[in-house]
């Protein structure tokens, strides 16, 4: 028997108790900073007090420091053996489907795979 898969909140989110994996999503799904401990509580219980919208708002703002400080990171100290690039498109119904996340990974020659880069593109026409 399968098993029924939500395509409304994905599974590490429903599985997890943990404010760190919900809040990031909610963020991107569009929940506003005054809607998000109602939606909290209703994915993490009862217990999930405590985030105002002052609260979500100083957290965005930390969060697109940790992104900047990410993407301003010097990645020329390492040596890069494999490097991978692609588009990943969303495939959402109603949403532009030239749209994508372009996506760089890498391994260095340690063996471990980093995360390089991201940014927003457009499928050219063929």
């Amino acid at each position: 028997m399968s098993r029924l898969a939500s395509a409304l909140v994905p599974p590490y989110v429903r599985k997890s108790k943990s404010i760190e994996a919900a809040l990031p999503w909610l963020y991107l799904k569009g929940i506003s900073t005054g809607e998000m401990e109602d939606a909290l509580k209703a994915l993490l219980g009862p217990d999930a007090t405590g985030f105002s919208a002052k609260t979500i708002s100083r957290l965005k703002k930390q969060w697109a420091a940790e992104y900047e400080d990410w993407r301003k990171a010097d990645i020329s100290r390492d040596e890069w053996v494999y490097i991978w690039a692609d588009g990943i498109y969303s495939g959402l119904r109603g949403t532009d489907d030239r749209l994508c996340a372009l996506v760089v990974i890498g391994v260095n020659s340690r063996g471990e795979k980093h995360f390089l880069a991201i940014d927003d593109g457009v499928r050219e026409s063929t």
